[in-house]
């Protein structure tokens, strides 16, 4: 379960949102929307560890991880723009975080095949990423996210610069792939429709707002 509690945030001088509060369930999928400069996405990246919230606290399965590194708040994110590494393959790209945490070959090759199998990619493991489609370099940044198996999944418009046809299969397989493997989501959207049809709440920014 993720509990953010009564939390600010002030970015660049400006309080963006203040006494914002949101309980996601284990295994829910909420979908967050709102307007432009909202600070859908600071507040990610705040859950994240990347940014610092002003006020308030943040707890994980009743840990507060409020002042705790990124990297361990076992969180995982897929960004806007992918954030693949450019000079390595799809393989070496989902294999990143566990390389990081020295994890054995055998058992790291056998997780990268495994989720690259969940997103259709396995046969792209040797591709260098700057020769991917949009849809499969989307694929990709979700099976760099997943391989660590974050307890919650951040997703900050992961679907964004996809044409309809395309948008439209990768948010039925994403929704079943995060509903297959029970992942607690937060997903960011500018789209309703989009929204509606991965989550099970749905939820304005402004809403949560006290």
């Amino acid at each position: 379960m993720l509990e953010i509690d009564k939390v600010s945030i002030i970015y660049d001088s400006s309080q963006l949102f203040a006494n914002l509060s949101l309980t996601i369930k284990h295994h829910e999928i909420v979908a967050l929307t709102g307007p432009s400069g909202s600070g859908k996405t600071t507040l990610l990246r705040c859950i994240a560890g990347l940014e610092s919230i002003s006020t308030g606290s943040i707890h994980l399965n009743g840990h507060d991880i409020t002042d705790q590194p990124a990297h361990l708040r076992n969180i995982g994110m897929v960004f806007q723009d992918n954030q693949l590494f450019p000079h390595l393959t799809v393989g070496q790209n989902v294999a990143y975080s566990l390389k990081i945490k020295r994890t054995p070959k055998k058992i790291t090759d056998n997780k990268v095949r495994e989720v690259l199998s969940l997103v259709g990619l396995n046969h792209l493991i040797d591709r260098t990423v700057t020769n991917l489609s949009g849809g499969e370099a989307k694929r990709v940044a979700v099976a760099r996210a997943l391989i660590a198996e974050p307890q919650v999944l951040l997703l900050d418009e992961p679907l964004t610069g996809l044409d309809i046809e395309l948008h439209g299969r990768l948010l039925e397989d994403l929704g079943k792939l995060l509903r297959t493997r029970g992942t607690t989501v937060l997903h960011v959207t500018h789209d309703k429709a989009e929204a509606s049809a991965i989550a099970d709440r749905v939820l304005d920014l402004r809403q949560l707002i006290s």
